[in-house]
Formats: C-alpha cells, sequence, structure tokens
C-alpha cells in the first residue's frame, strides 16, 4: 500500500450565487485578481469564475444567475467546512478592522493566536473567512509549516498550552543552526559584552 502524495492546494471550489456578487467580494473586497472564467463543465447553469488569492492557487466559484445572496452561517457539523483562512501581511492586518468597518462588515476584531493574528467575518453568503497574519518569516530553505512544526517540538517538550513568539524565535534558531555549517566548535550562546573593557570618559 502507498501513499498518493500531495504537493499543495490546487485550488478550492464554493459554491456562489449570481456572478457580480462573486466578483464584488472576491476581487473588490479582497482583492484576489479574476484570472479565468469558463461554464461549469459539469452544470451548463452555471458558470466558473476563478480568482488568483496571492500564490498562484486558486478559489473557484460556481456562480448561476437565478441565485441571489441569502447569507445564512454555513453549516457547522462534522463533514463541512469551518471556515477559510487567507495569508495577509502584517501591515495588512493592522488595516483590517477600519476596511472592514467602512463597508459595514461584522467582524471578531483582532484574535491573538500566538504564532498569528487574525480576524473572522462571513461572505456575503454566509461562509466564515478568516484573515491571518504570521508573527515570524522562516529561515531562507524552510516553510512556515516546518518551523511551526520545530515549535510544537519545543512547545511538548517544555510543556506549554499552545505555540507562542518564544516557541517560533527558538525554533527558527535550532533550524539555522541544523542547517548552517560553521567554522565554530562551539555555537552556543555568548555575551561578548561581558569582557569589555569599562568606558573611559
Amino acid at each position: 500500500m502507498r501513499k498518493i502524495q500531495t504537493q499543495g492546494v490546487h485550488h478550492i471550489t464554493l459554491v456562489g450565487a449570481d456572478r457580480q456578487t462573486s466578483i464584488d467580494f472576491w476581487e473588490g473586497v479582497l482583492g484576489m485578481p479574476f484570472v479565468f472564467e469558463q461554464p461549469n463543465l459539469d452544470n451548463e447553469l452555471e458558470s466558473h469564475l476563478y480568482f488568483d488569492p496571492g500564490d498562484g492557487r486558486l478559489i473557484t466559484v460556481f456562480t448561476n444567475e437565478e441565485r441571489a445572496p441569502a447569507p445564512s452561517p454555513a453549516p457547522r457539523e462534522p463533514g463541512f467546512v469551518h471556515h477559510i483562512a487567507l495569508s495577509v501581511s502584517q501591515a495588512t492586518f493592522r488595516e483590517i478592522v477600519e476596511r472592514l468597518d467602512e463597508r459595514g462588515i461584522r467582524h471578531s476584531g483582532p484574535k491573538d493566536r500566538g504564532f498569528m493574528d487574525s480576524i473572522y467575518f462571513d461572505d456575503p453568503l454566509g461562509l466564515l473567512i478568516e484573515l491571518a497574519a504570521y508573527r515570524f518569516e522562516p529561515p531562507f530553505g524552510y516553510t512556515h509549516a516546518d518551523v511551526l512544526l520545530e515549535a510544537h517540538h519545543l512547545r511538548v517538550e517544555r510543556g506549554d498550552h499552545h505555540i507562542d513568539v518564544g516557541h517560533l524565535a527558538d525554533a527558527i534558531e535550532r533550524l539555522v543552526e541544523r542547517s548552517r555549517g560553521s567554522l565554530s566548535d562551539d555555537r552556543t550562546p555568548k555575551n561578548p559584552y561581558s569582557r569589555a573593557r569599562p568606558e573611559i570618559r
């Protein structure tokens, strides 16, 4: 028995209402370029809209002009999507509340997730959207997932409740030390200021 190895999210497809509602939300609110459209090849009554969320992957939406937006919370039961999380920069994250408020969009306000900052709100059809900004950048050659895996090990070793910035900083240090060579025999932390001469004034 062998695995079927995935290499990333190819796309996520949502059931939308009319075409313009999807364009106004995914591009007009979230800034995703509307890059492609064709009929839904499995249902001739629907169109299939494609949006670029910013990483070259795709969010796609099936639309039908006979469907009107009727916001109601999406089911939160097993087998259903709870929410979709989209990545934003820290600079953008600091602007989200103001930009949602100016549209009258209700939201959760910023949430502290330890390793990231999040905010939640519903799309026009009731799908819960999370905008999330990492509090760290992975070292060269690593991904956010690599840092989180290492931070998880540190959290468990220390008996801590959840990952926080200290775990992230130490995880990044560990990854760099493992992946980068050095001429030094001893790479433990040092304090070069302890040997400094007192300044004469």
